[in-house]
């Protein structure tokens, strides 16, 4: 479903990504990890055009999207969640989910068409605000939300669009041990439909999750397995997880 080959990128004289090559197969989960500085968000940008890549070819379902930017590739089914939260924080839940529906639908350009008025628009709203487990929540103003919820909703706006694909960068950052296990199960959830690559630092997530784990160091992939792969690997050991674990 997503392909990435030979993927390069560099700064100046700083290379940061050197020949990255990752393939997630239609419904895969698939985890990126590796220690800060190690080339995980800069990767999602390229996947993403955020960034333009040096050398490299990005496919989605045999699409080549490498020359294509962000609104196109999110267009063509590719979509994302940010580190950080990018919500608009004085508006409602609702009004959050409506907005990113009527942009994935297009209708954002028909400016003489009354919001609310948009057909199926309510319902679209409803099914995603279940799915993200924020029903109870729709009228509340997004920054009276604790960090948790807002988390589950920029989840629900990357669903609004209906993507074939959906990168998640660090969704349990920031969350207290109760919150991240409400986000590890609301992920565990999502239809396979979805395929989801995710940047993750916290392993139990990671291993709970994931089907296959690629492990960046400096830029370069370190190994790509399966999580008991990765877990019994000795160089991941020495490298990223530590001697300690098991």
């Amino acid at each position: 479903m997503l392909e990435a080959l030979g993927l390069r990128k560099s700064f100046g004289a700083l290379e940061v990504t050197r020949d990255v090559s990752l393939a997630l197969p239609a419904g895969g989960r698939h985890a990126v990890v590796g220690p800060n500085g190690s080339g995980k968000t800069t990767l999602f940008n390229l996947l993403t055009g955020e960034i333009g890549a040096d050398a490299g070819v990005i496919r989605l379902a045999g699409r080549d999207l490498t020359g294509l930017p962000p609104d196109a590739r999110a267009r063509a089914g590719l979509t994302r969640s940010f580190q950080r939260n990018n919500l608009f924080p004085d508006l409602t839940v609702r009004e959050n989910l409506g907005l990113a529906v009527a942009i994935g639908k297009r209708w954002g350009g028909v400016f003489w068409r009354p919001f609310n008025g948009m057909p199926g628009l309510g319902d679209r709203i409803e099914e995603l605000a279940q799915n993200i487990h924020v029903a109870d929540s729709l009228d509340r103003t997004v920054r009276t939300l604790p960090y948790g919820t807002q988390r589950q909703l920029e989840i629900g706006l990357a669903l609004a669009v209906a993507p074939k694909v959906l990168l998640l960068d660090e969704p349990t950052a920031g969350m207290s041990a109760e919150e991240t296990r409400a986000m590890t199960a609301l992920i565990s959830l999502l239809p396979r439909e979805i395929s989801l690559l995710i940047i993750e630092h916290d392993m139990g997530v990671v291993f709970e999750i994931a089907e296959r784990i690629t492990v960046l160091d400096y830029g370069s992939i370190l190994i790509e397995g399966t999580p008991a792969e990765v877990r019994s690997s000795e160089l991941v050991r020495r490298r990223y997880l530590g001697e300690s674990v098991p």
